[in-house]
């Protein structure tokens, strides 16, 4: 695919990256000289100096020859103009990053796409649903709902009392014989190889895991790998961020109680009037006895979104040791994701990642509706929809030539999620969530065709 990324911010540097891996057509276009250098050394990419919504330089970018155009500047106007220009010049595709969750929740009311506008992205808005999921599901450190939560994929790190410690996953299978969860990614700990797990696979303690369960197979997972499902009630925000208005104002819409804890004085006073059901508090959320002072001890959940990773991961772990029962740090440096579990916090969310997540449904061959790339492993999760001329149409599981790198974690068939074993037969508008290896994304892209 030919795609030109306009914007080479962290989103689009990170994109930039995934995709020239990938061996995809990439033309990077930014007006920031010391960006685009650093791109230029360090990814096999095109770069391209100039305003992006500059008619001259996106004809130098061949505009009118590509599959996708991304616009993930810093500035939502920009974004906007950029791929109403893009589509006007013959591209095929285009996506928005936006500031404005409001554009997104009435895009069929402004019909964006009679614009040009194929789709819209928010990571804001992306950070404050994934915070709001973990926070549902608090006994997982990772997870993403299919089709409203038709199916869920979890991620759990294996303690040591896991019954599961020990077993094959085909021992597990035995306990609940009506499987309601699959293993589909495994992570040994210390280490950074990814594997697709099989019936004669061994987990051991420490070990991240990741399922895809139907809504009965929560209570199953929970009781397999030793977590408990934690109520929680009472959350605590570090940081008065785009990601944690929005978190805040949907928890509250959700009934949790809400303390939010912003550095900035009239920052804090215009939250206060835009959350009137969340409790604001002016404070330096690094100050310990400001914590202890908000009753840090009696919240059941963390959550750290400034604009600072070492203070988000610092206030964290200070959280932690109050024996806070779930806590959350949005970090933008990706190897911080290798020290989330040895350093003690649960869950470490970067927008990049989630950004991205979004928008690579888009590049993948099929009728792609959902991606996920999990935090730190080398594996992506995709949900196809069975059309009539792909391969899987009508064949039994068992019967389909899939790679050793892939697996099926399950099927929704009428909005009911489904685990499928060997003989589960796959149906014309079937959603099959897929994990898979990147050795084996182009496999599996073929039979979905």
């Amino acid at each position: 695919m030919k795609i030109i990324i306009a914007g080479a911010g962290e989103v689009g540097f990170h994109l930039a990256k995934l995709l020239s891996y990938e061996s995809q057509d990439i033309t990077l276009i930014d007006s920031n000289k010391d960006s685009l250098s650093y791109a230029d050394s360090h990814l096999d990419i095109r770069v391209l100096r100039g305003d992006a919504t500059s008619i001259a330089v996106l004809k130098d970018a061949q505009v009118g020859k590509s599959d996708l155009v991304i616009a993930v500047t810093s500035s939502e106007t920009t974004n906007l103009t950029l791929c109403m220009l893009a589509k006007q010049l013959g591209s095929k595709r285009t996506i928005a990053r936006i500031s404005n969750a409001e554009f997104i929740h009435n895009k069929e009311d402004l019909k964006f796409s009679d614009l040009g506008i194929d789709e819209l992205i928010s990571p804001e808005a992306l950070a404050a649903t994934e915070i709001q999921l973990l926070l549902n599901q608090s006994g997982f450190n990772n997870t993403y709902e299919f089709e409203d939560g038709a199916l869920i994929m979890v991620g759990v790190c294996m303690p040591k009392t896991a019954p599961f410690v020990g077993k094959m996953v085909k021992d597990a299978a035995k306990i609940f014989p009506e499987l309601h969860f699959m293993p589909i990614a495994l992570q040994r700990s210390g280490t950074q190889y990814t594997t697709v797990p099989r019936g004669d696979t061994v987990f051991k303690e420490k070990d991240q895991v990741y399922f895809i369960i139907s809504k009965e197979g929560v209570e199953e997972i929970h009781k397999l790998t030793g977590t408990e499902r934690k109520e929680i009630k009472n959350v605590m925000i570090l940081g008065g961020s785009q990601v944690g208005f929005k978190t805040a104002r949907d928890l509250c819409v959700n009934k949790f109680n809400v303390k939010l804890i912003e550095k900035d004085k009239e920052k804090a006073f215009d939250l206060a009037d835009m959350l009137p059901n969340a409790l604001i508090i002016n404070g330096d959320g690094r100050n310990v006895e400001l914590l202890e002072e908000e009753n840090l001890e009696a919240m059941d959940a963390f959550v750290a979104v400034t604009g600072n990773s070492e203070t988000n991961i610092m206030s964290c772990l200070v959280a932690k040791s109050k024996n806070v029962k779930k806590t959350i740090a949005l970090v933008e440096n990706m190897d911080y994701f290798q020290l989330s579990h040895s350093i003690g916090i649960d869950t470490l969310l970067n927008k990049k990642l989630l950004a991205a997540n979004n928008i690579f449904r888009h590049i993948r061959k099929g009728e792609v509706v959902a991606v996920t790339r999990l935090n730190n492993l080398n594996a992506e999760i995709l949900e196809f929809v069975v059309k009539p001329t792909s391969r899987v149409n009508g064949k039994l599981i068992r019967e389909l030539e899939f790679p050793r790198e892939a697996t099926i974690g399950g099927v929704i068939r009428d909005n009911k999620g489904i685990i499928a074993l060997g003989g589960f037969e796959i149906l014309q508008g079937d959603r099959v969530v897929v994990c898979c290896l990147p050795s084996a994304i182009q496999k599996i892209e073929k039979l979905f065709l």
